[in-house]
């Protein structure tokens, strides 16, 4: 009866160690070590919200590159608006080449307007208003976990410097009038692109950022997944040596339940 209890849990024994070893895993269900589940589960819990933490980041990433590169077209047509400013504050030119400098420069500043309205991510409009989008950027719900991403709306930054139709049509008028209000422009497409290039800047900073919590996020989740391996996966060094064990264990309750039954009753 003792060999045969012994053989038993021999041999349960050796199906355990098998079945860590087959699946890689020291813990399958809780019985095998509850406090460890525990501790597991709860790593791969927050290795599961640092994964969307990371795909919050690329996706701030993405809307900063998307109104960065707008605002940098926006600056490009300024610097053209600004160059034809210039050439109007020259008296010489005709009355029919300040309506086309001026006809072009209301092109321009349309063009500025149609690249606010359009720029978009996910549906969400960028650059038509000052705002700041908010993006979790942790596996946990605290304050230090959100970055927010800052966006100025471009057609503010025209219009609150008075690049505006009426004083571009302006510049059109013959004389000292088309060259005074020409030579306003210049100095209000000067603070129109003090304005975008500050906006940049910013964004720039605000992208370094995030590329930095995503470095973080990613050592982290590193981490994470190591410990949690450590914790609930088998040492598989460890494990054949104790099959090893169970195995020799078995085949000698075997022999020793063998031998056992060849005795006298």
């Amino acid at each position: 009866l003792i060999a045969n209890n012994q053989m038993g849990r021999n041999v349960s024994g050796q199906s355990k160690s098998m079945e860590k070893l087959s699946s890689g895993l020291r813990i399958k269900r809780a019985a095998d070590d509850a406090a460890g589940l525990a501790i597991s589960e709860k790593m791969r819990a927050q290795l599961k919200g640092l994964d969307q933490a990371g795909r919050n980041v690329q996706d701030g990433i993405s809307v900063v590159q998307t109104a960065e590169g707008a605002l940098e077209e926006t600056g490009n047509i300024l610097t053209r608006m600004r160059t034809l400013a210039v050439q109007a504050s020259n008296e010489t030119n005709s009355k029919d080449e300040r309506a086309k400098i001026a006809g072009e420069m209301e092109q321009l500043r349309s063009e500025v307007d149609r690249i606010a309205d359009s720029t978009k991510f996910n549906g969400e409009n960028l650059l038509s208003s000052d705002k700041k989008i908010a993006l979790q950027v942790g596996a946990e719900a605290v304050s230090n976990n959100v970055i927010e991403v800052s966006l100025i709306n471009t057609k503010g930054v025209l219009t609150t410097r008075n690049v505006n139709s009426a004083n571009i049509d302006a510049m059109s008028v013959s004389g000292s009038i088309g060259t005074e209000a020409a030579s306003k422009m210049i100095v209000n497409l000067d603070s129109s692109l003090a304005d975008i290039n500050s906006a940049r800047a910013l964004l720039g900073a605000q992208q370094n950022r995030l590329e930095s919590t995503q470095n973080n996020l990613n050592n982290t989740v590193e981490n994470v997944t190591a410990a949690e391996s450590r914790i609930r996966d088998t040492d598989v060094a460890s494990e054949m040596v104790n099959l090893s064990k169970m195995n020799i264990l078995v085949q000698a309750s075997q022999s020793m339940l063998s031998q056992a039954n060849q005795q006298p009753q």
